[in-house]
């Protein structure tokens, strides 16, 4: 059997890449997480419930480098999505948000460069290592910023610009991801990814905006928008995400190395107020919220370019923000049970 290990794998995007995984019982899935983000437990406790014989939980702390080298003896394949993921966070604690997600990724990558040098490894990386853009041309419409000088996105060839503690942190991972390929001949890739959304993603008022947004409508409670709500995200549903993260282990020679904007792209692209509109639209029901300042380092406009990562893995997204979008509406309204309590 082939090991393939998660870490952060109880978490939302994990969750969903272990259950398709699993379904090929020549795949031997670890799972490694600390459990710390609210609601894991219960995505891992349904996991676990199908009895899957070629699953397995491993219970520790991506700063735990001991434990680390340990769980990477004789991986085949390594996602590594465990993560400190809200930018909020990382501003009131910038030393723990450093520990797990660079120097985290750091012990990762030396300890699968001396028991698993051949594995494939990706790392999630996210939008936030270009800052807040800020340097770019930007219209305003009634509900929506464009960029001017960028109308089918940002691409790969951007210039790295972090900002905020968050976008230090995963920005100082994405280069070390980078360099191990480039000095150690490692095959690692990097996806740096825009807003995924999809079932099992336990978002809040931090992170996660698009499950959150309809789980606070669903709930007739009132949401907080920070900024005008004109801010863009293209929006990826979890399945096209794994397609392509599938796609690139397949093609390890030909990946190797390589960085990849990947996102929902232009056509599925939505201002926070738009997003409320199509919610609303498609429960019945009126959003309440409110305003507050802008958060440090926000982006008023990311859209990912796909061109690269279409090219050299033969990848767009199939699932449409609409249709994505009440897909996860109906999901959650069956399965009240992972956002309850």
């Amino acid at each position: 059997m082939e090991k393939i290990l998660i870490t952060g794998g109880a978490g939302f995007i994990g969750t969903n890449l272990a259950l398709d995984l699993v379904r090929n019982p020549g795949n031997n899935v670890i799972i490694f997480d600390n459990l710390s983000r609210p609601g894991v437990e219960k995505n891992l406790r349904f996991l676990l419930s199908h009895g899957y014989k070629n699953l397995e939980f491993i219970k520790g702390d991506i700063r735990n480098y001991k434990l680390v080298k340990e769980i990477t003896i004789g991986a085949k394949s390594i996602f590594h999505l465990a993560a400190q993921v809200a930018v909020t966070s990382s501003v009131n604690d910038p030393i723990y948000d450093f520990q797990v997600n660079a120097t985290g990724t750091l012990y990762l990558l030396e300890a699968c460069r001396q028991n698993s040098r051949n594995a494939m490894f990706l790392f999630a990386s996210t939008n936030k290592v270009y800052g807040d853009l800020s340097h770019l041309k930007i219209k305003q419409t009634s509900t929506r910023y464009k960029l001017v000088e960028r109308p089918d996105g940002i691409s790969e060839n951007e210039l790295l610009d972090f900002h905020s503690p968050y976008g230090c942190s995963k920005g100082a991972a994405d280069q070390y991801v980078r360099d191990y390929f480039r000095i150690y001949g490692m095959k690692t890739v990097v996806f740096r990814q825009s807003c995924i959304y999809g079932p099992y993603q336990h978002g809040n008022v931090d992170q996660g905006w698009v499950v959150h947004f309809i789980l606070q409508n669903l709930s007739c409670n009132p949401i907080t928008i920070y900024g005008d709500g004109k801010q863009v995200r293209d929006i990826l549903h979890v399945k096209d995400l794994i397609d392509a993260y599938k796609k690139v282990m397949r093609m390890p020679e030909q990946c190797a190395g390589k960085i990849f904007n990947i996102g929902g792209g232009t056509k599925n692209s939505f201002s926070l107020l738009e997003l409320i509109s199509i919610i609303e639209k498609i429960t019945g029901k009126k959003m309440k919220y409110g305003f507050d300042n802008w958060r440090p380092g926000d982006q008023k406009v990311f859209i990912s370019q796909n061109k690269k990562i279409k090219r050299e893995i033969n990848w767009r997204p199939r699932i449409s923000g609409y249709e994505g979008i009440k897909e996860l509406i109906k999901w959650i309204t069956l399965h009240p049970e992972f956002y309850s309590g």
